[in-house]
């Protein structure tokens, strides 16, 4: 074959890779250099032991993370986790066994039997969000956040202002134990975030989730039932975070209300800040886990430098902001490419 007839590749082009792939690289280059700032400004950040505490500090948001993952990957949203969160630690406390009756009027039960009635709450949470979103038609903006309302109702409900502090053995375990040191909860965070990485990544249920984000009449052309997909993810968004609920009352030391409140920004901001797609169809776990390690480290430096406390709300709330703002460039930039191709 003559030179002449070889076929000619596509130059490759820096700009072009850079515009398709923002999303990923400026989470990244956050990440590094948030690490760096910290590291230099307070040398208590630069400890094994306080990498662990960013890790514990994380693994429960990164379970409900994970849900909110599979969510904003079919373009949907759901704004009930924490909520949900909060109303199924309760639940569990509720149904378990209480050595003070004066702090939680509850249906005493054993510990295994309120755990499995406890999944059972945030399924049935997650399966009537469903229902409403793919059947009736409610946008899933706006049936989360009713069922953000009932979850709180339930909330309010049942503890009535008052603290539980009593939770089955196997979730006190999971929630607060160790095992040679290592925080159970960050193994549990690691298997979930491991789990969803190999079920979006290998499995066809992960494809038709990315292919219901990424084109959804498509989808339907090619036989996806994304009714089906959208009432799945939104079933798993309620398990995910009704899990975390339980882990988190263990991991707190008590059930009460508005327990989980700050864990709803947490969560978006995680899953946003790591580069999905708010729009659906890109992005997924290893982007999360960024986004999960930005947020953990902000965070934690910020408590080992000496600035304003109120000052850390201001810069939490601007790093949210930059990362919607590139969110929004970076698909803006892939659709302009895509039509100049």
């Amino acid at each position: 074959m003559t030179d002449a007839a070889k076929p000619i590749g596509k130059p490759f082009d820096p700009m072009h890779f850079l515009r398709n792939q923002l999303r990923n690289i400026a989470p990244l280059i956050t990440l590094i250099a948030l690490f760096v700032f910290f590291s230099v400004a307070s040398p208590s950040f630069m400890t094994l032991d306080n990498f662990a505490n960013i890790l514990a500090q994380v693994s429960l948001t990164s379970i409900i993370a994970v849900g909110l993952t599979f969510v904003i990957l079919t373009g949907e949203i759901d704004l009930s986790v924490a909520a949900v969160a909060n109303a199924i630690g309760i639940v569990m406390a509720f149904f378990t066994l209480q050595p003070d009756y004066a702090n939680i009027q509850n249906l005493p039960m054993p510990g295994p039997v309120a755990v499995i009635l406890a999944l059972a709450a945030c399924g049935l949470l997650g399966l009537v969000t469903a229902f409403g979103v793919t059947r009736i038609g409610i946008p899933s903006f706006i049936m989360t956040l009713a069922m953000m309302q009932i979850a709180a109702g339930i909330s309010a409900m049942l503890v009535r202002g008052q603290i539980a502090y009593k939770f089955p053995a196997i979730i006190q375990v999971l929630g607060s134990g160790k095992y040679f040191g290592v925080r159970w909860l960050i193994v549990v965070a690691v298997l979930v975030l491991l789990i969803a990485h190999l079920v979006l990544t290998y499995t066809r249920f992960g494809r038709y989730v990315y292919m219901t984000g990424g084109n959804r009449d498509a989808a339907e052309y090619s036989g996806v039932n994304v009714k089906f997909i959208v009432g799945a993810v939104l079933v798993i968004s309620a398990m995910l975070s009704g899990f975390s609920g339980m882990l988190g009352v263990a991991y707190f030391g008590s059930a009460q209300q508005n327990q989980f409140d700050t864990f709803l920004l947490d969560a978006i901001a995680a899953v946003v800040v790591g580069g999905t797609s708010l729009f659906g169809g890109r992005g997924g776990i290893g982007n999360t886990i960024i986004g999960l390690l930005v947020l953990g480290i902000l965070n934690n430096g910020l408590d080992h430098v000496n600035i304003d406390s109120f000052l850390k709300i201001l810069i939490r709330g601007l790093i949210l902001l930059i990362a919607l703002i590139i969110n929004v460039y970076a698909q803006k930039m892939r659709d302009s490419s895509a039509a100049t191709d």
